[in-house]
C-alpha cells in the first residue's frame, strides 16, 4: 500500500507543478508525457481506484477519471473479465459513498464513467445497470444521484458519440425505447408528488378575481372544459431548495428524452399536464416581488430558481413541438398543449391597474421569453396548418395575443424573432390562398382585421412619431453583415409590410400613402422657411423643438420611401391594369420629390443643427431617387402598354426626373446623392429605354460632361454606372418598335464618338511611349489590372475581337507564363501573383467553353500548361492558392471540349454492336483524371467539395462513369479513395456526397463492385482480422438502390472504424481465434 500511497502524493506534487503559473511550457510537456505513459500501463486502473478513494485533489480525481475513461472507450476489449467485474462493482460503490461531497463536476464524470461501462457491457454482462439507475430515483435519499445518471444514459446511449459497431448502436437504442414508459411514468410520478405535497402545504390563498390572475372567457374557449382552467388557476407552490432541484433534474431528463423517443401513448396526459404546471413557474412574477421585496440574497436566488425550472419546462414543450411527425393518435395531445400554452400567452400578456403588458414581460427571466417565441414559431411553422382545422382552436384569438406580444417585446431581439414569426404566418397564409384559390376571400376575410392591424403598428413602429424611445436606441453606425441595427429593424419591418401588401394590396395601400402624405407636406413646405443669408441661403427654422420635430419628420420620410418602393412589385405585371391609378399617383408624388429635392438643394443649406438636419435632407433626397427607382419597372410597362394613348404622360414623368437627376451628376453632389442619381439614370436607360430618352436635352447634357476632358472627372464609382446609362441608351433596342425603326447606323455613329471620347487618353499613350523593346517585366498588381480588362473583353467581346486577335493575345500570354515564371507569381502565398495566375486562368475558362472550332487548335497547349506547368507547382503545396482556378479550368476543358477526348461517330450509336467511342488524347485525359484524384487525398475541403461536384457533372452530363477507360481503370481506385476518406473521418461535413458519389461509381458495374471490389478493398484494409473482414462483408447487403446502398456503406465505415479501435485496444501479444 505504501507504494499507491507514495505515488499518490507524487501525483498530487505534479498536478499542483502542472497547473502552478510559474511552470514552463517544457516542463508541462515533460508532466504530460509522464502522465500518459502511466495511464497506458496496464493495471494504472488500480492506483487511480485507490487515487479516487483516498484524495481530495480534484486535479488527481479528474486524471484517474480520464484513465478510466480510456480505459473503457479505447481498451476495454482487452481487460479481462475479473478486472472487468472488479470495476463494474467498485465505481458505483465509489460515487453511493462519495456524492454528496464530491465537487459536482467530479461527481457527473464518475457518473459517465459508469454510464461508460453500461455502453459496453449492458446487458450482457452488466444486467443490473438500469435497474440500479431506477432504483436510484425511486430511493428519496438518492434520487438526484439516479437523475443525473438517467440523463447521462440519455446521452451516451440513445445517440453515442464514441465508435460502436452500428448493430450495437442500434441495440441500444432499442433497449433504451423498452425502458421509456416506466421512465416517464417515475419522472411524472416525481414532478406530481412535488407539487401536490407544497400545493397543500402552502397557505396561499386564492386570487381575488381583480387581481388579474383569473382565467378570461378565451381560457374557458381554449381549454374546452371548467375543470382544467380551474386547474391552471391554482397558485403555484412554494417549493424548497431541495425540490426545486430535483424537479429541475427530471425536466432536464424529460427535455434530453423528447429530443430522441418518437411521440407515442407514452407522453400521457398527465404527464403534459404536470409540464405545464411547472411551465407557470417562468409567467409567475410574484417570486421575483417576493425576492425583491425581501432583499435577501437567498429570495433572490430562489426567485431565480423558480424562473428556471419555468424556462426547463418551456424546453420540454419546444422538443415536443419540433417534431414535424405526429401520429395520429398524438394530434389530440399536441391540441391539449397548445391550449395550455395559450392559456400562458394569455397570462403574460394580460392587463390590469398594477402592470402593463410590457411591464409584466419585462419583469420575466429573458430565457423564459427566448423559449416562450421559440415555442410560438415553433407552433406557426409546423403545426399551424395541422391546428387551423380544428373548431375548437380559436386562432383569430391566438392571433390577437401574439400581436400583444409581439407590440410589448422588452428587447429589440424580442421584437425581431416575433417579426419573424409574422412573416412565416403570412408565408403560410399567401401559399394557402395560393393553393385555395376558390376559398380565397373567406380566408382573406377571416384574417384581415388582424393584418391591418399588424401592418399599422409596424409602420408605427418605424417612424420616430409614434416610437421615438426606442428607435433612438437603434445604432446607425456600426455595421454587422453588411448592414446596421437601425437598417436591419427597417428590412426586417418592411418585409413584414410587404408581406402584407400582397395580401391584402388596397388595405395597404390606402393605409400607407397617407401617412406618406403627411410627411412630404412637411418636407414639401419647406421651401417657405429657406431665407437669403450673407453666405447663400439658411433654413429659418431654429427652436429646439422645432429642430427635434422636424428632424423626426424627416427621418420618417426616409423611412416610409424605403417603405413605398419595397412595394413596387405589387403594382406590376397582371396586376398592373387594376392599380395602375394607385401606382400613378405614388409616381407622380416621387417625381415631384425628386424634382423639388434637386431644384431647391435643401442638402446644401445652412441649417441650425447641422449635424443632424444636413444628413437627413441628404438621405430624404436619396432615399426619394431610390424609391423612384424601384418604380422603374413600373414605368417600362407603362411605356410598353399605355404609352400609345397618352404619350405625353410618360414623356412628361421621365423628363422630369432627368431633370432631377442631372443637377445631381457633379463632382460636387455628395457622393451618396450622386450614386443615387446615377442607379437611377442606369435604370431609365436600361429597363424603361424610351426611344425619346435620347433627345431630352438632359440627357444630351451628360453625353457633352462625359465627353468633355476638361470637365472634372466624377468619382470612379458615379463614371462607371453613367458611361454604362449612356451607353445603355445607344445599344439596347427600343421597346414596341420593329427592327427597321430602330436607327443602329446613327446609334452606331453616336456609339462610336462615345467609346472614343471615353478612351482617348488611353489611345494617347500608345503613341507617345516609346516603349523598349527588350522584354519588361511589370509590376504584378500592374499585370493584375492588365489581365482584369482582358478578362472583362474576352467574357464581353470575344466573338467581336475577331479570330486573328484573340489568337494573338492567347498566345502571347501562353508565351509570358513560363514555368519559371508560374513558379515565382504561386509560391508567394496570398500573393498578388497568385491573383494574375487566376485571373489568367480564368481567361482560358472562357476560351475553352467558346463553341465552335475557333480555338480548338489551343486545346493542346492549353493543357499542356496546366497539367505540365501550373500543376506541378501547385499539387504537393497545402495552400489553397490557384488551386479551385486551375480544377475548374481542367472541368471546363473536359465538359465544353467532350470530343477532343471521345470521338462519338453516329454509325457508332446505331450500330449497338460497337457502343465503345474510339478514345483520343488519351494520356492527357488520364493525367487530369489523376489529378482530380489526388485532390481527395488533400486536406482542403471546399477543393474537394468542388472537385467532387465537377466528376459528378461530368458523370451526369457526358457519362464519365461509364467511358471505358474511366471503368477500367480508374472507377475502383476513386471508390477506394473515397471510402478511405470517410474511415479516416476527414471531410466529415461531406459524408452524404461522397455516400452518393459512391453509389454512382458503383452503380456503374454492381456485379465487379459486389464480386471483386468489395473483397479486394476489405483485403487490403489493415488493423482487422480476417474473421472480422468476413462480418463487415456479410453486413453489406447487395442492395442496389440509392438510400439503402449508402446506409450499407455507412455502415461499413463505421464498423471498420470500431473494429479497428476494439483491436487496438487489446493487449500486445494477444491471440485471436
Amino acid at each position: 500500500m505504501a507504494s499507491e500511497e507514495a505515488s499518490l502524493r507524487a501525483l498530487e506534487s505534479l498536478m499542483t507543478e502542472f497547473f502552478h503559473n510559474c511552470t514552463t511550457n517544457e516542463r508541462k510537456r515533460e508532466i504530460e508525457e509522464l502522465l500518459n505513459n502511466f495511464a497506458q500501463q496496464i493495471g494504472a486502473w488500480r492506483f487511480c481506484l485507490y487515487f479516487l478513494s483516498s484524495t481530495r485533489n480534484d486535479y488527481v480525481m479528474m486524471y484517474s477519471l480520464t484513465v478510466f475513461e480510456n480505459l473503457i472507450n479505447k481498451m476495454w476489449l482487452g481487460v479481462p473479465s475479473q478486472d472487468k467485474m472488479e470495476i463494474r462493482s467498485c465505481l458505483p460503490k465509489l460515487l453511493l459513498a462519495h456524492h454528496k461531497t464530491l465537487p459536482y463536476f467530479i461527481r457527473n464524470k464518475l457518473c459517465k464513467v459508469i454510464v461508460d461501462i453500461g455502453r459496453q457491457d449492458w446487458p450482457m454482462f452488466y444486467h443490473d445497470f438500469f435497474t440500479n439507475i431506477l432504483q436510484l430515483i425511486q430511493s428519496p435519499v438518492t434520487t438526484p444521484l439516479g437523475l443525473i445518471m438517467l440523463k447521462t444514459t440519455s446521452e451516451e446511449l440513445a445517440c453515442p458519440r464514441e465508435d460502436l459497431s452500428v448493430a450495437r448502436k442500434e441495440e441500444l437504442r432499442k433497449l433504451l425505447l423498452d425502458q421509456v414508459q416506466t421512465v416517464l411514468g417515475l419522472l411524472t410520478g416525481i414532478l406530481e408528488s412535488i407539487w401536490d405535497k407544497h400545493s397543500v402545504s402552502s397557505a396561499t390563498p386564492p386570487p381575488s378575481p381583480s387581481s388579474g390572475e383569473s382565467g378570461g372567457d378565451l381560457l374557458s374557449s381554449l381549454l374546452q372544459s371548467p375543470s382544467a382552467a380551474k386547474l391552471l388557476n391554482q397558485p403555484i407552490p412554494i417549493l424548497d431548495t431541495e425540490s426545486e432541484y430535483i424537479c429541475s433534474l427530471a425536466l432536464e431528463c424529460l427535455a434530453h428524452l423528447f429530443s430522441w423517443i418518437p411521440l407515442s401513448a407514452s407522453i400521457t396526459p398527465s404527464l403534459l399536464t404536470t409540464i405545464f404546471h411547472f411551465a407557470r413557474f417562468g409567467c409567475d412574477t410574484r417570486a421575483r416581488k417576493m425576492s425583491s421585496v425581501n432583499g435577501s440574497s437567498q429570495n433572490s436566488v430562489l426567485g431565480q430558481e423558480r424562473g428556471r425550472l419555468g424556462i426547463l419546462a418551456m424546453s420540454c414543450i419546444n422538443e415536443l413541438m419540433s417534431k414535424n411527425c405526429v401520429p395520429m393518435e398524438f394530434e389530440e395531445y399536441l391540441l391539449r398543449m397548445f391550449q395550455q400554452t395559450f392559456y400562458l400567452l394569455q397570462k403574460i400578456t394580460k392587463e390590469n391597474n398594477a402592470h402593463t403588458v410590457k411591464s409584466r414581460l419585462e419583469e420575466l427571466d429573458e430565457s423564459y421569453i427566448e423559449k416562450f417565441t421559440d415555442f410560438l414559431r415553433l407552433f406557426v411553422s409546423v403545426h399551424l396548418r395541422r391546428i387551423e382545422s380544428y373548431s375548437q382552436f380559436p386562432v383569430v384569438e391566438f392571433l390577437a395575443l401574439l400581436f400583444k406580444y409581439t407590440f410589448h417585446q422588452p428587447t429589440h431581439e424580442g421584437y425581431f424573432s416575433c417579426l419573424d414569426i409574422w412573416t412565416l404566418f403570412l408565408d403560410y397564409l399567401t401559399s394557402k390562398i395560393k393553393s385555395r384559390l376558390a376559398d380565397k376571400e373567406a380566408v382573406l376575410n377571416r384574417y384581415e382585421d388582424a393584418l391591418v392591424l399588424l401592418l399599422t403598428e409596424v409602420l408605427n413602429r418605424i417612424q420616430f412619431r409614434y416610437n421615438q424611445a426606442q428607435l433612438e436606441e437603434l445604432d446607425d453606425e456600426t455595421l454587422d453583415d453588411d448592414q446596421t441595427e437601425w437598417q436591419r429593424y427597417l428590412r426586417q419591418s418592411l418585409e413584414v409590410v410587404a408581406k402584407v401588401m400582397e395580401l391584402l394590396p388596397t388595405h395597404a395601400f390606402s393605409t400607407l400613402f397617407p401617412v406618406l402624405q403627411d410627411n412630404l407636406e412637411v418636407y414639401l413646405g419647406l421651401q417657405q422657411f429657406v431665407v437669403t443669408s450673407g453666405t447663400g441661403h439658411r433654413l429659418n427654422i431654429t427652436a429646439e423643438n422645432d429642430c427635434r420635430r422636424l428632424h423626426c419628420s424627416l427621418r420618417d420620410l426616409s423611412s416610409l420611401l424605403q417603405a413605398v418602393g419595397r412595394l413596387a412589385e405589387y403594382f406590376i405585371g397582371d396586376v398592373f391594369a387594376a392599380r395602375f391609378n394607385d401606382a400613378l399617383t405614388v409616381v407622380e408624388r416621387l417625381v415631384k420629390v425628386t424634382l423639388y429635392g434637386s431644384q431647391i438643394k435643401l442638402y446644401n443649406i445652412e441649417t441650425a443643427v447641422p449635424s443632424v438636419l444636413k444628413p437627413d435632407l441628404i438621405d430624404v433626397h436619396a432615399q426619394s431617387l431610390a424609391a423612384l427607382q424601384a418604380y422603374s419597372h413600373w414605368l417600362a410597362q407603362f411605356y410598353s402598354e399605355v404609352h400609345r394613348q397618352n404619350p405625353e404622360q410618360i414623356i412628361s414623368l421621365v423628363s422630369t426626373a432627368l431633370e432631377a437627376i442631372i443637377p445631381l451628376i457633379s463632382s460636387k453632389a455628395q457622393e451618396k446623392l450622386l450614386l443615387s442619381a446615377c442607379h437611377l439614370l442606369v435604370s431609365l436607360a436600361t429597363t424603361v429605354r424610351p426611344v425619346f430618352l435620347i433627345r431630352i436635352p438632359a440627357v444630351q447634357k451628360v453625353f457633352n460632361r462625359i465627353t468633355d476632358t476638361s470637365a472634372q472627372r466624377l468619382p470612379d464609382k458615379a463614371q462607371v454606372l453613367v458611361c454604362r446609362a449612356l451607353s445603355n441608351v445607344l445599344l439596347l433596342p427600343w421597346p414596341n418598335l420593329p427592327e427597321n425603326e430602330q436607327q443602329w447606323a446613327v446609334r452606331s455613329t453616336n456609339h462610336a464618338s462615345l467609346i472614343s471620347a471615353l478612351t482617348r487618353e488611353y489611345r494617347h499613350l500608345k503613341s507617345s511611349a516609346i516603349l523598349p523593346q527588350r522584354k519588361v517585366r511589370l509590376e504584378d498588381n500592374v499585370t493584375d489590372e492588365m489581365l482584369s480588362f482582358f478578362l472583362t473583353l474576352f467574357q464581353g467581346l470575344r466573338v467581336q475581337m475577331g479570330v486573328p486577335f484573340t489568337e494573338q493575345i492567347i498566345q502571347t500570354f501562353l508565351n509570358m507564363f513560363t514555368r519559371e515564371q508560374l513558379a515565382e507569381s504561386i509560391l508567394h502565398e496570398g500573393s498578388t501573383g497568385c491573383r494574375v495566375v487566376e485571373k489568367f486562368l480564368k481567361i482560358l475558362q472562357v476560351v475553352v467553353q467558346e463553341p465552335g472550332q475557333v480555338f480548338k487548335p489551343f486545346l493542346p497547349s492549353i493543357i499542356s500548361l496546366c497539367m505540365e506547368q501550373v500543376y506541378p507547382i501547385i499539387a504537393e503545396r497545402s495552400s489553397p492558392d490557384v488551386k479551385a482556378e486551375l480544377f475548374e479550368l481542367l472541368f471546363r476543358v473536359l465538359h465544353h471540349n467532350w470530343r477532343y477526348f471521345f470521338k462519338s461517330s453516329v454509325l457508332a450509336s446505331v450500330q449497338r454492336g460497337i457502343a465503345e467511342e474510339q478514345m483520343e488524347n488519351e494520356a492527357q485525359f488520364s493525367a487530369i483524371m489523376q489529378a482530380f484524384g489526388q485532390s481527395f487525398l488533400q486536406p482542403d475541403i471546399h477543393l474537394f467539395k468542388q472537385n467532387l461536384f465537377y466528376l459528378e457533372t461530368l458523370n451526369t452530363k457526358q457519362k464519365l462513369y461509364h467511358k471505358k477507360i474511366f471503368r477500367t481503370t480508374m472507377l475502383f481506385q476513386f471508390v477506394n479513395v473515397l471510402l478511405q476518406v470517410l474511415v479516416h473521418k476527414s471531410h466529415d461535413l461531406l459524408q452524404e456526397e461522397i455516400g452518393i458519389a459512391i453509389y454512382n461509381m458503383a452503380s456503374v458495374d454492381f456485379d465487379s463492385f459486389y464480386s471483386a471490389f468489395l473483397t479486394e478493398f476489405l483485403a487490403s484494409c489493415d488493423g482487422v482480422d480476417s474473421n472480422q473482414k468476413n462480418v463487415l462483408g456479410r453486413n453489406f447487403k447487395m442492395d442496389r438502390d440509392l438510400p439503402s446502398f449508402t446506409q450499407n456503406v455507412h455502415r461499413l465505415v463505421n464498423d471498420l472504424r470500431y473494429y479497428r479501435l476494439c483491436n487496438d485496444s487489446l493487449p500486445p501479444g494477444t491471440v485471436k481465434l
